[in-house]
C-alpha cells in the first residue's frame, strides 16, 4: 500500500512523451497492481518529457486523485534516458523501477523483479523476453530487428551475461542508481543498454527474469535511427569502460 506520510520503499517511474490517450488506464492499472501486490510502501512517478499534447495536464489530474501515491515531474526535453536520469538520482526509495506507459510487459512480473532487490539479494534487475519461459508477441520485424541487436551486444562484449538489453522493465538499488546512472552519458533509448553494460563492467550481478511481453503497436520508435544511435553507443562503452 502507498503511504503519503513517508518516504516510500520503491518507486515505479513512467516516462512519457504525447500519451494523453493512454496515460490514465495505465496508471490506473499500475496503481491498482501496486496495491494488490505489494505491502511496503511505494509510489509512482509519471515524467512527462515536454509532451506537446494533453499529457500534462492529464498527469497532474491523476496526482490530485492519488495524492502522496502518485507524483508528477516535468521535464522540458523528451528522451527515456533523461526521464529515468532525472527521476532515479532524485529519489530517495530503497529501490527504483521504471515500465513503458503502454504495460507491453505484463504487471504480474512486478514482485518477482523488485522483491530480490527489497531483500538485499540483488541490486539491478531486469525483464527478459528471450528467457525460457518468456512469452512474446511482436510483429516479425521487431522480433528479428531484436534478436540482431542481441547479437551485435554480444559480439561486442562476449563476456556479458544479461540476454535482453532493451526490455523497459528495470529496477535498481538506490545504492546502485546512485553509481550507475551518473556514468551512463546515453539520455534515449540506448541508456537501457549502457546501463547494464556498466552494471556488468563494475561487478553487479543483473537479475534477470523472463516476461510475457506484447508489443505495443502505436509505438513511435525510429528503428533505423535508434540502431545507428545504438552502433554508435557500442563502440563508445565498449572503448571506454566504466571505472567505479
Amino acid at each position: 500500500m502507498s503511504d503519503p506520510r513517508g518516504t516510500p520503499k520503491f518507486e515505479v517511474v513512467v516516462p512519457v512523451y504525447n500519451e494523453e490517450r493512454v496515460l490514465a488506464s495505465s496508471i490506473d492499472l499500475l496503481t491498482a497492481a501496486l496495491a494488490r501486490d505489494f505491502t511496503v510502501t511505494w509510489s509512482v512517478l509519471i515524467v512527462d518529457n515536454g509532451s506537446v499534447d494533453r499529457t500534462s495536464e492529464v498527469a497532474n489530474r491523476l496526482a490530485a486523485q492519488h495524492p502522496g501515491s502518485v507524483r508528477v515531474l516535468h521535464l522540458d526535453e523528451k528522451g527515456r534516458g533523461r526521464a529515468l536520469r532525472a527521476a532515479w538520482l532524485q529519489s530517495q526509495a530503497d529501490v527504483v523501477a521504471y515500465t513503458d506507459v503502454d504495460l507491453s510487459t505484463n504487471l504480474q512480473h512486478l514482485p518477482s523483479l523488485v522483491q530480490p532487490l527489497l531483500d538485499g539479494r540483488a541490486h539491478v534487475a531486469t525483464g527478459n523476453r528471450l528467457m525460457r519461459g518468456a512469452k512474446v508477441q511482436r510483429q516479425l520485424k521487431r522480433e528479428v530487428v531484436s534478436r540482431v541487436y542481441n547479437l551485435l551486444v554480444k559480439l561486442h562484449f562476449p563476456r556479458r551475461r544479461v540476454t535482453d538489453m532493451q526490455c523497459g522493465f528495470k529496477a535498481l538499488t538506490r545504492q546502485a542508481a546512485q553509481q550507475l546512472v551518473p556514468l551512463v552519458r546515453d539520455q534515449t533509448w540506448f541508456f537501457d543498454t549502457e546501463l547494464l553494460l556498466r552494471a556488468e563492467q563494475l561487478g553487479y550481478e543483473v537479475h534477470q527474469i523472463p516476461v510475457e511481453w506484447i508489443e505495443d503497436l502505436d509505438s513511435r520508435v525510429n528503428i533505423a535511427r535508434t540502431a545507428v544511435d545504438n552502433m554508435k553507443g557500442l563502440w563508445r562503452v565498449r572503448t571506454s569502460p566504466a571505472r567505479a
